[in-house]
Order: C-alpha cells, then structure tokens, then sequence
C-alpha cells in the first residue's frame, strides 16, 4: 500500500559522467584561486616590508612547503601552525571537523608532466585542500615539545657546515662582527666568548652566505646580504632566538623592479637557503634526541615509556628551546649593507 512517503524514496543516482564533471569544474576553480591569491599575496609581500616580515614568519613555521604555498597559506591561515589534508588526520586518530571540511586551505602540489610546444618539459599543478591543526579535533594543548638545550642547538647549527668553522679572538675579526664569512679560505671565523644569543644572529648569516657561496662560483658577498639577513632571521626565528632588532622596513625597495614572478623566485631563493640549514640542524636534533631517550631508557628500565614521552621525536618546527637567554642589545653580525638600505 502506497504513502505519502513512497514518491520521496524513487530518487535517482547522480551519473557518474556529471560526477566527474563537477569534480574537474570545482578542480579547476580551486586551482584559478590559487593563482590569483598568489598573485596577490606576492604583490603585497613586495610592497610592504611588514607583510614580508609576517611572511618570513609563516615560511619560518613551514619550512618544508614551498614558498608559493606559504604564501597561500599566509592568504587564508596565517595563524596556522601544523596542516594536514583529510587522509593525514585521519592516521593521526584525529577528524577535519564537520563545520571546517568546507573551509580548506588550498595549496599546489606537482601533478603530471607534459611537453610544451618547444619540446621543453613543464609540469601540471593541482589544487590540494589541507586542514590546519585548529581545524580537527586534536587537542594542542597535550602536544607534547621536546626541550632542548643550548649547547644542543649551537651544535646542530655547526654541524656539516658548507665552509669551515674557527674561533677567533675579538681583536682578530673584524670591527663589530661576531662572526665573518672568507670566500677565499671558505672560513667562517667566530668571535670567542659570545652567548647563544649573539652567536645565532651572527652565524646564521654567515652559514647562509656560506651556502650561496658553495652554489656561486662568481659569489659576491653585496648581491647575497639581502638572502642572508631573512635567512638569518628565520632560523633565529625559528630556535627561539630574540629577533627585536631584525628590521625589514626597507624590503620592498629590494623587490621594486622585479616582477611577481621574479619576486617569488627570490623567495624560494631565501626559503632554499634557509631550509638548508634547519635541516641539517633538524637531523642533528633528533638524533640527539633518540640517544637521550636511549640513555634513559637504560637508567630507567622500570619505566620504559617515561623517556619517550617526555622527548618526542619531532620535526625541529615543534622543538621548543629550553630556558631563553637575553644577548647583548647591540647586532653582532654589524651593520649589513641590508640596514643601511643599500642592498644592490
């Protein structure tokens, strides 16, 4: 006997050919407004020195995504600190909430090649749709951070350097510097007697015109100081280190000439450089770590799972520095061409 309820259940099935059509259509619409919010966020990251400081922030977080997709991420997220897509969270036991599967933040990842015209190879890029951490149901506040120590970080920070590293006495470096990079000698020749503080900003800066140096056999120590100092801010950035006195007021006059392609090469150039030196710093790390929870693991056999819970092993994005220390107030890598605006 039929009912007022029999005519709603004859629905039927979507076809198959409309589903894949709506799937290439909101496709290709998520990969135009990657695009176009990368266009933008390039263009506001050049003009103002602010932006691009907020973005050397983001990039600094993210230090394994590209810089085009921090600057996605800088468009819709900016406060973001771990992203995930659907499948990633899942395997973590967590769940994308119900209210925030709609409200992704898109980024590019590489999808097929192709041979252009000319017969050179390009590659395809898709809109991918990740969630950050605030959007699932894990708790942050139970995430466990590993502490490390100084001595620990200035370690990581040396290890496999692109140039050889030596202390040297105030009265043999140059005037105001803590640490000084020589091409020639492929030195870098560290100031004795300094804090973590204080040998942080100067090093770093010097490693990355190291690095620059290794890759350029024409290096030229001017055409690079602009790198160097963002690369410098974000690993100091990054460990914990104070950042106050790092000033980008002046940016924008290193990108007024370039286009908007050129300005996001120029910031893979700084992201590249700078993930050199996390990385090795990162690997360091979290050996570091492993031998510690091993060590106490064999002081503690009765508890086996205390150490593992109390250092993790992390990406160096989710270490946390132990007891910061206040440097000296002055800069001790001096007074960079970048400060006195003359980056050309």
């Amino acid at each position: 006997m039929a009912n007022e309820f029999d005519s709603i259940l004859n629905v039927s099935a979507v076809p198959q050919d409309d589903r894949k059509a709506a799937f290439i259509a909101e496709s290709k619409n998520n990969r135009n407004r990657c695009y176009e919010m990368s266009e933008k966020m390039t263009e506001k990251v050049a003009m103002n020195g602010q932006a691009f400081q907020k973005y050397l922030d983001v990039q600094s977080k993210f230090d394994r995504y590209t810089a085009n997709n921090v600057l996605l991420i800088m468009a819709q997220k900016p406060e973001a600190e771990k992203i995930g897509d659907y499948g990633y969270w899942k395997d973590q036991g967590v769940y994308v909430k119900r209210q925030e599967r709609s409200n992704p933040i898109l980024i590019m990842e590489p999808g097929k090649e192709y041979e252009r015209e000319d017969g050179s190879i390009g590659t395809y890029y898709n809109a991918k749709k990740v969630y950050d951490i605030s959007q699932t149901t894990m708790d942050r506040k139970i995430q466990p951070q590993a502490e490390i120590t100084d001595k620990q970080l200035i370690r990581a920070l040396v290890s496999n350097p692109p140039a050889a590293i030596v202390t040297a006495e105030a009265d043999q470096m140059p005037e105001g510097r803590g640490a000084f990079f020589e091409p020639e000698e492929n030195c870098i020749y560290v100031r004795k007697g300094m804090d973590v503080q204080d040998i942080f900003k100067s090093l770093t800066l010097e490693l990355a015109l190291a690095g620059f140096a290794d890759k350029d056999k024409d290096f030229d120590r001017s055409e690079y100081m602009f790198h160097a100092y963002c690369v410098s801010y974000m690993i100091c950035r990054k460990c914990g280190i104070d950042t106050q006195d790092y000033q980008f007021d002046h940016a924008p006059e290193y990108f007024e000439v370039m286009e908007l392609k050129e300005v996001r090469a120029e910031l893979s150039r700084i992201r590249d450089a700078a993930s050199s030196i996390s990385s090795r710093m990162a690997k360091i790390l979290e050996q570091e770590q492993s031998q510690n929870r091993q060590s106490e693991y064999k002081l503690q056999p009765e508890q086996p799972e205390k150490a593992e819970q109390e250092s993790p092993s992390q990406p160096l994005s989710e270490w946390k520095r132990a007891e910061p220390q206040q440097g000296s107030q002055g800069h001790p890598m001096g007074q960079s061409q970048y400060e006195r605006g003359d980056f050309r």
